[in-house]
């Protein structure tokens, strides 16, 4: 009966239309006591007369019927609002939420781990002490010989002999190479006879010469005769003259035949050999020496710092200069400044200095670019700190020192000069300990605890005990 009296109220919100069809199987004024009795009182007035419910099962007769033919639309305006709003309203909640939850991140960014040990950041530490530093200027140089001699031939010929080795150090007047003499000494024996000859000449004009002075003065011959001989015999000499000027060059250009070096020095690789034809003047060299011993370095130096080296530069003592290796870490050879150039270069600004190293055991090679440190001076009784303590910004250099609480707190320093890992400052007394590691989480106040030689430079707190650590190297998870 619930069922039957149910049935009548979904079919109330039908529409008019629904109703006139429902009055076409029973009469209206039946129809309407079969409606309103439900209307007013629910499920008690459930039992209407026989006609009536004969009616009433004429009427779910009838619309059933009519409820499979009603759109769609007059069915779910109602229940569908409702439930599409709702939807776009937790989906507007959830992204006022995802943007106030961005916010907050970024403008309250993760906080950093504590640092072990109750909070202090674990630095290491180094004490300032009181020492001598030597002001030093680095710059870069090049390994110059102070000979390098480039040998050509200067007189034509064949090659016969190539006396040298490629790498040979050689001393001077060392025999090199020999070009065929033949030529030339053939040369010398012409200007030799025609010597002789021409010096025989001039004998018999000088033998002609006393004759004709001694009839001159019996009046046997005229003045004019001994005045020609006189012209003959200094004719004569000046052949004399001239025939031992070719000969002396025809013995020079023997010489040249045998090519000898003109230092001591390294001979480079060979780049004629026996049989090749060389000329007079040719471009083309036969052998070409670098003295190594000594050897110089030669470097630039900013216009600024000759006012101190200058008047250092003595004779009796000169400034050391080192030899460094790229690294600037590895001594190669250690010499002196010789002088400095006569006139600093207006475009560079820099003066041109050279240094002599004795190179006993061929350090440096020619060419060679090095380190040059050159030694200005020595600061007595200073303040040594370790370089790496010293930290930077933008306007001041400054260190950590540690307070006797085991905090720090920044002190501004001067640099005066740095030698490696040592650098001499002003502004801090010796004696303090200044925090040589550590300064990522460092600022004035913070606590800090001494790390030991061989700690490493974070520690982490140990884990519970019954619970292990996450990640640990062979872990296999946690256990409950």
């Amino acid at each position: 009966m619930s069922s039957e009296s149910e049935r009548p109220n979904e079919q109330t919100p039908h529409p008019p239309s629904a109703d006139s069809a429902h009055s076409s199987h029973a009469p209206s004024g039946q129809g309407q006591q079969a409606h309103e009795p439900h209307r007013g009182h629910g499920h008690q007035a459930a039992k209407p007369h026989s006609g009536t419910e004969h009616s009433a099962s004429a009427h779910r007769a009838s619309g059933s019927g009519h409820s499979q033919h009603a759109p769609a639309a007059h069915r779910q305006p109602g229940a569908t609002h409702p439930d599409r709003r709702r939807r776009i309203l937790w989906i507007v909640v959830a992204a006022v939420l995802v943007l106030i939850g961005g916010c907050v991140l970024l403008n309250h960014p993760a906080k950093k781990k504590a640092a072990p040990n109750g909070g202090a950041t674990p630095v290491a530490t180094a004490p300032v002490k009181t020492g001598n530093i030597d002001v030093t200027l680095n710059t870069l140089g090049i390994v110059t010989p102070e000979y390098t001699v480039t040998v050509t031939s200067r007189v034509t010929g064949a090659i016969t002999e190539v006396r040298y080795q490629e790498g040979q150090t050689v001393h001077k007047n060392d025999l090199l190479v020999v070009i065929d003499p033949r030529p030339y000494a053939a040369a010398v024996t012409q200007g030799e006879g025609q010597l002789a000859r021409d010096q025989a000449l001039l004998e018999n004009a000088w033998i002609d010469l006393a004759r004709y002075q001694d009839a001159f003065k019996s009046h046997a011959i005229p003045e004019q005769q001994v005045a020609t001989q006189q012209a003959l015999v200094k004719e004569d000499e000046g052949t004399v003259e001239l025939d031992q000027g070719n000969l002396e060059a025809a013995k020079t250009n023997l010489d040249y035949t045998q090519i000898r070096s003109p230092i001591d020095g390294r001979v480079g690789l060979r780049q004629i050999d026996p049989g090749n034809i060389v000329v007079a003047g040719g471009t083309t060299p036969l052998v070409t020496i670098t003295q190594l011993q000594p050897i110089t370095v030669i470097f630039n130096l900013a216009e600024d710092y000759l006012g101190e080296i200058a008047p250092a530069l003595k004779p009796g003592h000169p400034l050391r200069v080192d030899a460094l290796d790229r690294t600037q870490k590895t001594l190669i050879a250690q010499g002196s400044l010789i002088t400095l150039d006569n006139q600093i270069n207006v475009t560079t600004g820099t003066v041109r200095a050279r240094a002599t190293f004795a190179n006993a055991k061929d350090e440096l090679f020619p060419n060679q670019f090095v380190n040059a440190k050159l030694y200005i001076k020595t600061l007595t009784g200073v303040t040594l700190v370790p370089a790496a303590a010293i930290q930077r910004n933008d306007t001041v250099a400054y260190v950590y020192v540690i307070q006797p609480n085991q905090t720090v707190k920044s002190t501004p320093v001067t640099i005066t000069a740095t030698q490696g890992e040592i650098s001499s400052v002003t502004g801090i007394s010796a004696g303090a300990q200044l925090v040589t590691d550590g300064f990522e989480k460092l600022q004035d106040g913070s606590k800090i605890s001494v790390r030991q030689p061989g700690q490493p430079k974070t520690a982490t707190n140990p884990p519970a005990a019954g619970k292990k650590t996450p990640d640990a190297p062979g872990s296999t998870g946690g256990g409950s």
